[in-house]
C-alpha cells in the first residue's frame, strides 16, 4: 500500500473515465496529487467536482489548445490570482508550430503575471521548446517551476538547473535511453515524480496513481540507491517544493 511518501506532480485526473474510483484510490493511499487541467473552464469544473485534502487542482491552458480556444484566455487571467498551482502550461513547437507567436506571447504574459503575484508552482510543458521556456522564465521567477517530462538538450538542461527549476520524471522516461540520459543529469535535490496519467501506459494498461511505486523503484535501480533512500530524497524534494501546503 502506498503511504504518505508518494505524490504526483502531474496527473490529468479529470480525464480518467473512472474519475470517482481514481479519487478514492488517491485518498485511500494518501497520494498528494497536483491535478493539472488543459483549459481554464476545465479547472473550474474540477474544483467544483473534487473536495479532497490530497488533491490540488491546477489552473492550466495546454499550448496545443491555445489557438483553438483563444476565447478562454481572459478566463485564465481572471482565475490566476486564486490558483497556487498552474499547469499544464508551456510551449509546444511540434503540435503548435503554426502558431508559435501566439504561444510565446501568451506564455510570456503568464510568466510575468505569475511572477508579479508570487508563490505559484508551475508544471511546464516544453516539447521542442525548452530553450524558449527557460529563456522566458529566466533565473529570477518569483515562484517554483517544474519542467514536466523534459526532453530538451543538455545545454538548456544545465541552464534550467542553474535557474533552480525542478524536473518531474515519469515511467516512460525510465523506459527510454534518452529519458535515462536526462535523468542522469538531474541533481538529486531537483528530482520529482509524476504519472502524466492517463497518457502513459504500463504493462499494456493506463498508468494509475498506485503505479507510482514503479517509478520510484525504477529510479532506485537506475540510480543505484536503496528504495528507502530514493523515497526519502523524493519526499524531501516534494516538501521543499510545496512548503507548508501539505498533508502529513
Amino acid at each position: 500500500m502506498i503511504n504518505h511518501q508518494f505524490y504526483d506532480t502531474h496527473c490529468h485526473l479529470d480525464l480518467f473515465q473512472d474519475f470517482d474510483n481514481t479519487v478514492k484510490e488517491i485518498e485511500q493511499n494518501h497520494i498528494y496529487t497536483i491535478a493539472v487541467t488543459n483549459l481554464p473552464i476545465l479547472y473550474s469544473k474540477l474544483k467544483n467536482r473534487v473536495n479532497s485534502k490530497y488533491i490540488r487542482p491546477a489552473l492550466g491552458f495546454h499550448p496545443e489548445l491555445l489557438f483553438q480556444y483563444q476565447k478562454y484566455i481572459p478566463d485564465m487571467w481572471k482565475l490566476l490570482p486564486e490558483a497556487k498551482y498552474i499547469g499544464e502550461v508551456g510551449l509546444d513547437f511540434k503540435i503548435g508550430k503554426d502558431y508559435k507567436s501566439l504561444q510565446v506571447s501568451f506564455f510570456e504574459e503568464l510568466i510575468s503575471r505569475c511572477s508579479d503575484l508570487g508563490g505559484k508552482i508551475l508544471t511546464v510543458h516544453s516539447r521542442l521548446s525548452a530553450d524558449d521556456i527557460v529563456s522566458i522564465i529566466g533565473p529570477n521567477f518569483d515562484g517554483k517551476v517544474i519542467l514536466h517530462w523534459y526532453s530538451g538538450n543538455t545545454t538548456t538542461l544545465k541552464r534550467a538547473i542553474y535557474n533552480g527549476y525542478y524536473f518531474s520524471v515519469n515511467y516512460a522516461m525510465l523506459k527510454s535511453d534518452s529519458g535515462k540520459r536526462i535523468i542522469n543529469m538531474i541533481p538529486s535535490d531537483r528530482m520529482l515524480i509524476e504519472s502524466d496519467a492517463p497518457f502513459i501506459k504500463i504493462q499494456g494498461r493506463f498508468f494509475r496513481p498506485t503505479d507510482l511505486i514503479e517509478i520510484t523503484s525504477s529510479l532506485s535501480s537506475h540510480q543505484n540507491i536503496s528504495l528507502e533512500n530514493m523515497r526519502s530524497i523524493l519526499w524531501t524534494n516534494f516538501k521543499d517544493l510545496i512548503s507548508r501546503d501539505i498533508i502529513m
